[in-house]
């Protein structure tokens, strides 16, 4: 089966600019326009669908920032980082599933990110610099 490139870049686009709506600008309103009404989401700390996503970042000061976004068919795997709030830099892994324009299905891997002293390979966790 030949692969739609123009889609899988579309589909990159698509959570890209869904997570900066969300995420760093926290305009609910458009972000239910990115978001399906019957989302499903796999993490262990956030409430079911897209209503506990929401109420997650509504209590949240994070900022978030990607550094790579892969696709295949109607997946995307975006390698990102949140930061601030006070709490520890988190790297993500975020798996979404894209179904009809919409970002349907979602799992992730989280870590806190390393500081310099902490990490055995000398090499950031994100980025070319080590968090401050």
């Amino acid at each position: 089966m030949a692969r739609d490139l123009d889609q899988e870049t579309r589909n990159k686009a698509l959570v890209l600019e869904a997570f900066d709506a969300l995420f760093n600008r926290r305009d609910f309103e458009a972000a239910e326009k990115y978001w399906s009404p019957t989302y499903i989401q796999h993490s262990t700390g956030i409430a079911p669908g897209r209503v506990g996503l929401f109420a997650l970042v509504r209590g949240l000061t994070r900022r978030y920032e990607s550094a790579l976004a892969v696709a295949e068919g109607d997946y995307v795997m975006v390698h990102g980082r949140f930061s601030g709030g006070g709490r520890p830099t988190k790297v993500v892994v975020d798996i979404l599933r894209i179904e009809g324009g919409r970002l349907a299905e979602h799992w992730d891997v989280v870590q806190d990110e390393a500081t310099q002293a902490e990490s055995k390979s000398g090499l950031p966790m994100f980025g070319k610099v080590f968090p401050k």
